[in-house]
């Protein structure tokens, strides 16, 4: 092939970079990269793992986005969940650019924006199904899906090379609680004139058949309420499933029921919700928290966020008894209309065990479905879209692989079917498609008010002190004769109690002595190594006497 004709197939390729959400569920964003172009798909948080000790939440490394600033044409969004929204508070700051999503997202992110002020020249821009926009050299479809909240949507990213459909987090609901069915017609269209790639979710690929509609939740809670006429009834469900809150409101309203709702994202997100018009409610059934005590315990229900057993969500509080307003009572029902995210198992068992301790009735089962398309409706999208190259999205590498093994069997070739890691390149057209690069990515740990401080080093202390505790030395040393004139002095936090180790604390004192005539018979005046000395020979004592390793931090005062 002639170099100017290499040039021009170079020119026509597409770079599709995921810089999150694989190999985890959570911190969604990916660029599409077209010359000199890029647009950016989502931009979510990933919740931290146990080992990340003190963090709140991991926000993406935008680096590569960073480097490339003048290319950045806009965020598009495809619906209001926390993984897929979150993290543009934070990243706004540094890649100020328009975002587009539908109505009820932009509602909630302009609710994160009201605590997290981004620069003005980054706006948010309401868009509606079937509206295309242009940015540089992509324009940009917004398709109708269904999900557990509305206004969710698919993306069709039309660029020179073809186009590509993001599904987004969908599934195929025939009697969505809100709005219209997922506009399965548009993806047929999209599939006749011709899809170069598929980026489907695959949350549920590992589950088969079809995932059941959000409205069979409103039967069973209909069953439960019935059931449970004589006691208050108490919901923790994610704060974004508007369509869940419908439903127990439709539930509430139906046995004449008030609706109480905690939670400070939970109020946040149905606040606005019932404002635009996704939540529909009498005017008397939604009331103030403060006004529960006028009602008997039959005519209330709690709508609460911590059905993952967030330690300081509404319902781990009340099942601790430390929340200021609500007092679990013996014979509440508790349902937990959620299905467990992976890794929070534990934490959800511990608030079940204290719920049922107090004397609730806790309902785990069969008051949830998912949100996300089974392996039945990830086929369907394959035969309406007929994609060249599958490339599978949201999910561990276990989702993935199996939605990879469905776009084979439905006649997507091997050498077709991408299995990405965060970081690749992959670049693609008509002709082929193969991974050409890797970026740097990752995930920035927010702790508090701090973003990116926090990395592994820091972890691993916090892991350290978590273990084994710490013990410091404080010594005072003159300046001028290099001699300890006061201390050294023993301090333990989480190593041992003081008080009772009393002989233990004068064997430290001895080594520390020892170690510091040493220090000064070898002319060691530096306070560094003075310091290092100090660490090691009480490292070394400390596991031959107890086989423990605390963080030692030596202090010298200079007098």
């Amino acid at each position: 092939m002639s170099k100017k004709k290499e040039t021009e197939k170079n020119l026509s390729s597409l770079k599709i970079i995921p810089l999150g959400g694989l190999e985890q569920i959570g911190m969604n964003i990916t660029a599409f990269e077209y010359e000199d172009s890029i647009i950016v798909v989502d931009c979510g948080i990933a919740f931290p793992e146990d080992e990340m000790l003190g963090i709140d939440l991991v926000v993406p490394d935008v680096s590569y986005l960073k480097e490339n600033i003048d290319k950045v044409k806009g965020f598009v969004i495809t619906h209001g969940h926390e993984d897929h929204i979150g993290a543009l508070p934070y990243v706004l700051n540094e890649i100020p650019v328009n975002v587009y999503a539908t109505r009820l997202t932009v509602a909630l992110i302009e609710n994160k924006l009201k605590e997290h002020p981004v620069p003005k020249k980054a706006k948010l821009k309401t868009v509606v199904y079937g509206q295309n926009i242009n940015l540089g050299d992509f324009r940009v479809e917004f398709i109708r899906t269904n999900h557990s909240i509305a206004d969710a949507c698919a993306l069709a990213i039309h660029s020179p090379a073809g186009t590509v459909i993001h599904t987004g987090d969908f599934k195929v609901d025939f009697t969505p609680v809100y709005g219209e069915t997922i506009d399965l017609a548009r993806f047929a269209e999209f599939g006749k004139k011709g899809v170069l790639a598929l980026m489907c979710d695959s949350t549920n690929a590992m589950r088969p058949g079809f995932t059941m509609s959000e409205k069979t939740v409103g039967k069973t809670f209909d069953t439960i309420f019935a059931d449970n006429a004589q006691n208050r009834i108490i919901v923790a469900t994610f704060s974004s499933n508007v369509d869940r809150v419908q439903q127990i409101i439709n539930s509430a309203e139906k046995f004449g029921r008030k609706v109480v709702i905690e939670g400070r994202s939970m109020v946040n997100v149905v606040s606005t919700a019932v404002e635009f018009g996704y939540v529909k409610a009498k005017d008397t059934t939604i009331i103030p928290i403060e006004t529960m005590k006028d009602y008997p315990d039959d005519k209330l229900v709690l709508i609460t966020t911590g059905s993952q057993g967030e330690a300081m969500a509404a319902l781990s509080r009340i099942a601790s008894n430390i929340h200021k307003k609500v007092t679990l009572k013996p014979g509440d029902v508790v349902i937990f209309s959620s299905s467990a995210i992976p890794g929070n198992e534990k934490n959800i068992t511990k608030v079940i065990n204290e719920l049922s301790q107090k004397g609730a009735k806790v309902i785990y089962s069969d008051a949830h479905v998912s949100g996300h398309a089974s392996q039945e409706e990830i086929k369907l999208i394959y035969a309406l879209t007929k994609p060249k190259y599958a490339i599978p999205v949201h999910g561990e590498y276990r989702h993935l692989s199996m939605q990879r093994e469905i776009a084979m069997a439905m006649g997507i070739p091997k050498e077709n079917a991408f299995i990405l890691n965060s970081g690749d390149v992959l670049t693609l057209n008509e002709e082929r498609a193969a991974i050409t690069g890797h970026v740097q990515v990752g995930g920035l740990m927010v702790d508090g008010l701090g973003v990116g401080d926090v990395g592994n080093v820091v972890l691993r202390d916090r892991q350290m002190l978590s273990e084994a505790g710490l013990i410091m030395v404080v010594m005072a040393i003159e300046q001028a004769t290099h001699e300890v004139v006061s201390g050294p002095d023993i301090i333990s936090r989480g190593f041992v109690y003081m008080r009772e180790s009393e002989e233990l604390i004068e064997e430290l004192t001895d080594v520390v002595n020892s170690t510091l005539d040493d220090c000064y018979c070898r002319n060691i005046t530096d306070y560094s190594r003075i310091k290092n000395r100090v660490k090691d020979e009480l490292s070394d004592y400390l596991w031959k006497r107890m086989r423990r390793s605390p963080v030692i931090l030596p202090v010298i005062m200079e007098v």
